[in-house]
């Protein structure tokens, strides 16, 4: 286990008790909450969890690069751009899977869209969107995040 690591849990266990002595109550139900989240979340995360131990052991690494790496240039940022946009994976488990990318041989470039699109465009939340935005805002709003998350990823792999 690493400093951050610890420092990052001791911080949260002494947030924790401040917590409890402030309102206990309060921090039960804030607790309960939270494990009714991981409850509701935790099927997804071993889904993608299989689904990458799937997707490493029958993709060889040439693969995920030819398609993904440096290689594959602007064409596999339209492909990571494009998945990272319809998925709905929640972000936390989007760096997990990230990880296992670049492992495999995907360029920072391509992972840093991907995450990007994953976190800022919501093809499956459009319908949502476009009632409480409007279509015009949330088309607008979905392009525009659209091509900063390809601009961002080109910033990013041109600085690393």
């Amino acid at each position: 286990m690493n400093v951050a690591t610890v420092i990052i849990n001791v911080f949260a266990l002494i947030s924790l008790i401040i917590a409890f002595v402030k309102d206990g109550t309060k921090t039960k139900q804030a607790i309960m909450i939270a494990l009714k989240s991981f409850v509701r979340i935790l099927p997804m995360v071993v889904a993608i969890v299989i689904f990458i131990g799937l997707l490493l052991s029958f993709v060889p690494k040439y693969v995920i690069s030819r398609v993904i790496g440096e290689q594959a240039g602007f064409k596999g940022i339209l492909i990571v751009a494009i998945l990272g946009a319809i998925l709905h994976i929640p972000s936390l488990i989007s760096f997990p899977l990230a990880s296992s990318l670049l492992e495999g041989g995907a360029s920072i470039t391509a992972v840093a869209v991907f995450i990007t699109t994953l976190t800022m465009i919501g093809v499956v939340t459009l319908p949502i969107e476009i009632k409480e935005l409007g279509k015009k805002m949330a088309l607008l709003r979905n392009g525009m995040s659209f091509i900063i998350a390809i601009v961002i990823g080109l910033i990013m792999g041109w600085i690393l």
